[in-house]
């Protein structure tokens, strides 16, 4: 019998979920919508600030992972708890809790990814520095082909150890992060 992705050891995770990029797909904004309805009529209850589309999947023309990310800014404490309950209740699988951030999954299955994988990153409102890094990157393409080419470089050495991939890409990101906050300063105070 197969062992269902919340059995599974990271390592044996990372081999049946390796990561593999792919050329932009304008797929990814439709799959986003779909999610951002569905995730309103669930957590209709849960005080969601803000609902984004977030990670390579929002910038334009960039290859990416084949994974929407969504980020859901959420007002308290007891709304990151009645959002990450309820998304569990519907099938989402939790992959990490941290103080103020848990993040979950779908789309993982015993045979490996589904034809449309999410993951939603539950936040405390303000905790959105994603949303400044998509931003520069939309608008400066020369910066996103940047990241692309750092991306490609990566996918082949850690094809089957994400959380190398993901901190070889760190100072990267921090970088254009500090540029884009500077440059768009107060662009998501409070809503």
């Amino acid at each position: 019998m197969k062992k269902t992705p919340s059995e599974m050891t990271l390592e044996e995770l990372w081999k049946l979920f390796p990561i593999s990029l792919t050329a932009h797909q304008n797929r990814w904004a439709v799959l986003y919508a779909e999610m951002e309805a569905r995730l309103a009529e669930l957590l209709s209850d849960c005080r969601v600030i803000r609902v984004s589309h977030i990670g390579s999947t929002a910038i334009c023309g960039i290859w990416a992972k084949d994974i929407v990310d969504i980020l859901l800014e959420l007002g308290d404490g007891a709304a990151l708890k009645c959002a990450a309950k309820t998304l569990e209740h519907a099938g989402f699988c939790r992959m990490s809790t941290e103080k103020q951030r848990i993040s979950l999954n779908w789309g993982y299955t015993e045979n490996g990814f589904a034809d449309k994988v999410y993951h939603v990153h539950l936040r405390r409102e303000g905790d959105h520095d994603e949303l400044f890094f998509r931003d520069y990157l939309n608008d400066h393409p020369e910066i996103a082909a940047e990241y692309e080419r750092l991306k490609l470089a990566l996918w082949p050495r850690f094809a089957y150890n994400r959380d190398a991939y993901t901190e070889a890409k760190t100072a990267f990101i921090q970088k254009w992060t500090a540029a884009a906050k500077k440059l768009y300063a107060g662009r998501y105070e409070a809503v």
